[in-house]
């Protein structure tokens, strides 16, 4: 049961951030990805400060904060500041990331948070953290409900509005004329990824949500360029990381998260080395 409920942890924040990331892929935004998985750390540990309490909430608005913060940031320095969009990401990132170590650090005894877990996450652990009730009735994984919600969130958003994301990431100026606002659409994505981040930090950690923002959807862009069909490959590749990550830690007695990061770069290889050989691949602009 247990490994059922890690494999089933371990796909759905795979597909979480596969869907996230065929729009940041396509917006060429892939590395705000990192941005904001980094950078949501500072907000997660001032939530906590200031609520004395592991309520995800808390944690929610911490993180939210902070994602819009290091997305306007990032915004401000490259537009105002006439900074490269990499080099605004880097110095965004890595500034608010490293505050987030130093309170992590020099408050740990106020702070009931592992470092090490927000970092690199344990998935194995996931089975033994149980919501129960005030009636007293198991509810199961709090982390599962956690990120059951944001796939739930994920999946209503993307196919509700799934026309106003796909042309703000294709083609603002056209969105812009037809009355579509891309400005909104940007900050509900950056949103939505900060709430990813968030609720994969006890699953894979901040580090690695990056690898599963990024890889699967570049391994599906490889594939198809039609964005319907990245969605469908990401989906697929989730399940695979996620199958295949945890049996692969479990043979070798590695980390269930970094065998997962290993499958999906694995797979991105394999399929790179096949579509060059078959020279089949062509690159154009991602349709509908």
């Amino acid at each position: 049961m247990d490994a059922l409920i890690i494999i089933l942890a371990g796909f759905l924040v795979a597909f979480n951030c596969g869907m996230l990331g065929s729009f940041l892929v396509l917006r060429k935004m892939a590395m705000i990805g990192d941005a904001i998985s980094h950078a949501v750390l500072p907000g997660i540990v001032l939530a906590f400060m200031i609520s004395g309490s592991r309520e995800n909430l808390f944690m929610m608005i911490g993180a939210g904060i902070i994602g819009v913060l290091v997305t306007v940031m990032i915004e401000f320095l490259s537009r105002k500041g006439k900074l490269p969009v990499d080099a605004a990401i880097g110095y965004s990132f890595t500034f608010l990331f490293a505050i987030g170590i130093i309170l992590l650090t020099a408050f740990a005894d106020d702070v009931d948070i592992d470092e090490q877990c927000v970092l690199y996450g344990e998935i194995i652990y996931i089975p033994f953290n149980v919501w129960v009730t005030s009636g007293g009735i198991t509810m199961g994984p709090t982390a599962l409900w956690l990120i059951g919600l944001n796939t739930l969130l994920i999946v209503v958003v993307t196919f509700s509005f799934y026309k106003e994301l796909l042309i703000t990431s294709f083609n603002p100026e056209f969105a812009q004329s037809i009355g579509i606002k891309p400005v909104v659409w940007h900050y509900v994505l950056m949103g939505l990824v900060s709430y990813t981040a968030v609720s994969s930090f006890e699953s894979v950690g901040a580090v690695l949500v990056v690898g599963l923002l990024i890889i699967p959807p570049a391994t599906a862009y490889l594939i198809s360029n039609k964005m319907s069909k990245m969605l469908f490959i990401t989906t697929i590749l989730a399940l695979i990381t996620s199958v295949a990550g945890y049996y692969l830690a479990y043979l070798f007695n590695v980390s269930v998260a970094g065998a997962m990061i290993t499958v999906c770069g694995t797979m991105f290889l394999i399929v790179f080395c096949f579509t060059k050989a078959m020279n089949k691949k062509v690159i154009v602009p991602v349709t509908e």
